[in-house]
Parts: C-alpha cells; sequence; structure tokens
C-alpha cells in the first residue's frame, strides 16, 4: 500500500476538506464588496482543529499572492500570523516561513507584525498547557461566596498580566463562569428582589417612625449599611465580578492615566474572540456584555470597530441565522444605547443597514418566498427591528440643528417601502418597537404604519417557526426571540461605570404627539421606567450554547446581497 513507509505522526492526511474558492479568487470578490469567502476564509484559518494539510494548501496560495496583501487585509493577515505553526512538521514550519520572508518582502507595512510574532514564540509555550487546566479546575463554584469569586477572579486576572499568552484564555475561562451566574439571574426577578427589598425597608422605617417623635432623628436617618450591595444573591455575586473585570480592563488600557493604543487594540482582540465564542450565542444574558460596551467607550475607533465586527457577521450569509439576529440585536442595541456614538457614525450604520434592507426586499420581491416567514427571513426582520430601535433613541440627535436636513436625511431612507413590503415587517418586530416608530415616523409624516398594525393585529400568524422552534403564537408575544442586550444596567457598583456611558430611554412628551398616538404608545409602555420594552421581552433562564456551526443551512437567509462600502469603520485606532 502507498502508505507504508510514511511518518505517520509527521506526514499530513492523504485528504483534506475546505469550502469557499481559492485566496486569489476570494480576494478578488472582497474587492468586489462579497465578503462572504472572506469571512469563511478567515473562520477556517482561526480554526483550533486545522490540519498541517490545509495550512500547506492556504500558505502556497498565500504566497503567490502576495502582491495583494496590501493592508486592507490587515485582519486577514492578522489570523494567518496566530496559526500554529510551530510544533507542525517540518513542510508546514518550511512552508510558513517562507511565507513570511515573502510577505514582508512585497508588504512592508508587515514587517513589524511579523517580528513581533517570531519574538513572542522564543520562549516556551509549555504554560498554557499546564496552567490552564489548573486554574479552570479549582474555579470556584460559582455558588461560593462573592468575596471567594472575588479573590480567585482578581487572581486570574494578575495572572494574565505577567503572562499574556494566558490572557485570551483566562478572560474565556472568567467570562464562561460568569454568563452561568448571569443567566441564572433574569432581569425581571433582580428587579423583584430589589423592589421587595426597598419596600421592606420603607415599611420598616415607617413602623419605627410612630415610636420616634424627634423630626429631627426622623430627618437624618439613612440607607442601611452597605446600600450598594445586591439584595439578589446571585445579581451581588456578578455584581462584583464585573466590578473586578471593568477595573482590569481600564488598568490595562491605562497608563498613567493616559490610554494606550497599543494596549488597548490587543486587549479588544481578546475580548471580541471571547465575545464571539461565549457572549454572542447566549440568549439572555443582562450584564457581561457590558464588558465590550465599556471597552468600546475608550475611543470611538472600538466602538466603530465593534459595529463593523457586528455588521459583518449580520450580512454574511456564511453564518447561522441565529448569529446573524443577535448580530442585528446587538448592533441596534449599541447604536441605540452608547452616548458616546456621535451622531454621524449613527448615520454611517443606518446607510449600511437600511440598503442592505432594500436589497434583500429586491431580491425576494421576484420568489415564491416573498410571504411573512421568519425562518427563511429571520436576519431580514431583525435588522428591520435595529434599524426601527435605533431610530426611536437616536431621531432626535439626527433631526438636531437643521431640522430640514435631518427630514430630508430620514425621507431618503425610503422606510415606507421597508415597511410596506410582503415581508412584513410590523407582524414580526416586538409591539412596543412597532408602535413607538409607528408613533415617530407619525409625527414627521415618514411612514403611516397604523393601518398595517391593525390589520397584523386581526391576524394571528397561524404557525411561527422561530430560530430556535416552537410551537403557534400570536403577533403580541416574541416571535423573532428578540432580547437587546444593551437594556439598563441593574447591577449596582459596577453599574457606576456605565452609567455616565448610558443613553437613558426618555419618552417624548404627549405634547409632541396626538392624543390617538400617545394611547397607542402608553399601551405598550411605562413611563416611570426607563424602558418602554419591559414587559414584552420574555427572558431565558438558560444558556442557549450555540456556535455558528450548529444550525441546519435551512436557517440561512436565501440571499447573499453585497453590502455597501463601510469606509468609516475602518480608521486606525
Amino acid at each position: 500500500m502507498e502508505t507504508e513507509g510514511r511518518d505517520f505522526l509527521n506526514s499530513p492526511p492523504m485528504k483534506t476538506v475546505r469550502f469557499g474558492g481559492s485566496v486569489v479568487s476570494t480576494l478578488h470578490k472582497f474587492k468586489q464588496g462579497d465578503t462572504s469567502d472572506y469571512e469563511l476564509l478567515k473562520h477556517q484559518l482561526a480554526d483550533p482543529d486545522i490540519k498541517d494539510a490545509q495550512i500547506l494548501n492556504w500558505l502556497q496560495e498565500f504566497r503567490n499572492c502576495v502582491t495583494q496583501l496590501s493592508k486592507d487585509h490587515e485582519q486577514l493577515i492578522y489570523v494567518v500570523l496566530r496559526l500554529p505553526w510551530l510544533g507542525r512538521s517540518p513542510a508546514v514550519v518550511e512552508e510558513y516561513l517562507a511565507f513570511l520572508s515573502n510577505l514582508v518582502s512585497a508588504q512592508t507595512v508587515y514587517l513589524r507584525s511579523c517580528l513581533k510574532m517570531v519574538v513572542s514564540n522564543f520562549t516556551p509555550s509549555y504554560t498554557s498547557r499546564f496552567m490552564m487546566p489548573i486554574l479552570t479546575d479549582n474555579f470556584p463554584f460559582v455558588q461560593k461566596s462573592s468575596r471567594t469569586l472575588e479573590c480567585y477572579v482578581h487572581n486570574l486576572l494578575r495572572v494574565a498580566v505577567y503572562i499574556p499568552t494566558l490572557r485570551r484564555d483566562i478572560l474565556e475561562l472568567i467570562v464562561n463562569r460568569m454568563l452561568k451566574l448571569d443567566v441564572s439571574a433574569p432581569r425581571g426577578e433582580i428587579e423583584e428582589v430589589e423592589e421587595n427589598a426597598v419596600q421592606k425597608e420603607v415599611k420598616g422605617e415607617q413602623e419605627e417612625g410612630l415610636f420616634d417623635m424627634d423630626e429631627d432623628v426622623c430627618s437624618v436617618k439613612s440607607g442601611p449599611e452597605g446600600s450598594d450591595r445586591m439584595c439578589h444573591p446571585v445579581a451581588e455575586r456578578l455584581d462584583t465580578l464585573m466590578a473586578v473585570l471593568l477595573a482590569f480592563i481600564k488598568d490595562v488600557c491605562h497608563v498613567n492615566g493616559c490610554l494606550d493604543v497599543e494596549r488597548t487594540k490587543d486587549l479588544y482582540r481578546d475580548l471580541i474572540c471571547v465575545f464571539d465564542k461565549l457572549i454572542l450565542p447566549t440568549h439572555g444574558s443582562c450584564h457581561i456584555q457590558y464588558s465590550v460596551f465599556y471597552l468600546c467607550s475608550f475611543r470611538l475607533a472600538l466602538a466603530e470597530a465593534f459595529l463593523e465586527h457586528l455588521w459583518r457577521l449580520l450580512q454574511s450569509p456564511s453564518h447561522s441565522a441565529v448569529i446573524r439576529q443577535a448580530s442585528a440585536g446587538y448592533m441596534g442595541s449599541f447604536l441605540a444605547r452608547a452616548n458616546f456614538l456621535p451622531v454621524a457614525t449613527v448615520r454611517a450604520c443606518l446607510d449600511l443597514l437600511v440598503p442592505w434592507l432594500h436589497l434583500y426586499i429586491d431580491s425576494q420581491d421576484s420568489r415564491s418566498r416573498a410571504y411573512c416567514d421568519i425562518a427563511l427571513h429571520g436576519p431580514f426582520y431583525s435588522a428591520c427591528q435595529a434599524v426601527f430601535y435605533t431610530l426611536i433613541f437616536r431621531h432626535g440627535d439626527l433631526l438636531k440643528g437643521d431640522m430640514g436636513k435631518g427630514l430630508a436625511y430620514l425621507q431618503g431612507l425610503n422606510l415606507e417601502r421597508i415597511v410596506m413590503c410582503q415581508l412584513n415587517p410590523l407582524k414580526v418586530c416586538l409591539p412596543a418597537v412597532t408602535n413607538m416608530f409607528a408613533a415617530i415616523t407619525r409625527k414627521y409624516q415618514l411612514v403611516f404604519c397604523y393601518t398595517i398594525i391593525e390589520r397584523n393585529n386581526r391576524h394571528v400568524l397561524p404557525v411561527v417557526r422561530t430560530s430556535v422552534g416552537g410551537d403557534c403564537v400570536s403577533t403580541n408575544t416574541n416571535p423573532l426571540d428578540s432580547f437587546f442586550p444593551f437594556d439598563p444596567y441593574l447591577l449596582k457598583r459596577s453599574g457606576k461605570l456605565i452609567e455616565p456611558l448610558y443613553q437613558v430611554w426618555e419618552e417624548p412628551a404627549d405634547a409632541e404627539m396626538d392624543p390617538v398616538t400617545t394611547k397607542r404608545v402608553r399601551q405598550c409602555s411605562d413611563a416611570d421606567e426607563d424602558d418602554f420594552l419591559r414587559g414584552e421581552t420574555p427572558e431565558s433562564k438558560e444558556v442557549v450554547g450555540m456556535t455558528p456551526g450548529s444550525y441546519d443551512s435551512h436557517l440561512r437567509s436565501p440571499s447573499s446581497v453585497g453590502s455597501p462600502p463601510i469606509a468609516f469603520l475602518q480608521k486606525p485606532f
């Protein structure tokens, strides 16, 4: 047999499987605006189980097109430089070194990155192999006391400082355990426990006051000691860990009070990898995602990079529908709630999302599937809801200054076509979102949604196939499985860092809308609460451990519509 005499341990397998076109064709498609194969290539290169034959195959193709690998492909080169080439077969090591030589000769812009990667391998990598299993095995059970968890996480992060090669793995371990706490403490449950505690405290003070005739004494009574503590036990543990994590993020990124750009970029990359792997696929987390929110507040380019990342995931048909829908939810929620985003960034994102929606509608008009179906069009509906949600929160900023220019911009979005299309997004989006969107667009005479809303309310969806399955539901539930990841932050101590960065919900004054509109909106909102979506979004008490590869292809969008340019998101840090 041909296998006789082969070095089985060091030789690559005879066959390998890969998806997508060649590197040359992938780069050509990327230049034309089609990023699907490009993102797929990056995903395959980052596969921790990548085989020697796959690495050899790609390196040979990269060597043949190094002249095309300009700075526009910095993200792709960054993935290639992280390939695990040491410890591979001699053929892989030789090919990788040859690729590096060709790359730095043709593209000197990568010389520093290549040298940095080579030098990083001067020390042995045995540490992570032995340390991480020990650190993982000794992580305290999440039901341990706040103090126990705080000490362990604090020391883990100190390890990450003096052994930088372990930082990503350590962040992944910490976020994984914090996610378990986060999803086991739903928003509604935390609010109920905290509210009950306040009521008991007030009642106790009132009863005590019945026997206290000294008005001066009554007037100076203060809250109980440790009033920043959460009464919900799981929320208290999570608050403690969030405070430690956010302090670590701030300390890593700042040196002597000034932002260190390179350190910040490195931490951002590590945290985004953890975000993609753990946070994004988890439905219903309330707080852990604010670690990314907080980091992005340090510099506008970070926030724009995060939005670009979400946008690429949303419009890429190579990812599962669930991941694309989650990306849309994060994008809309971030645009709405991050008060450090300027209006120019909001407009630029709308200029990506809205044309994509129009292109999607164009691609469906001539097909037999142009009807309301979440399983077929889930990413489209999530993107629609992201646009509606963003406009609800940011329309005032878009109109501020020059009202005429702002209205002309909103009219140019042609929102009426989206609302009126056969896919009928108003039937799928959350009622609170559609009602508030209808109220705002009616006020400025952009779209008249109420006829469609009333018609939809007269008809119940016969079968709504959600992205995770399910039975028949009515239009007044949440068929998209929507959740807004940057809804109000509830944790008290760590929340002090988030509060200055956060856009709270301000319900429009009654005078700004006609009585009919105001009545409709108030049916879905509570003027005394920050979030007008309160009570509209069912909460999940489980971690839905989803990964892009775990969903069938029929859940993916049938369209692979190209995307507009995103030059505004490609500024250097």
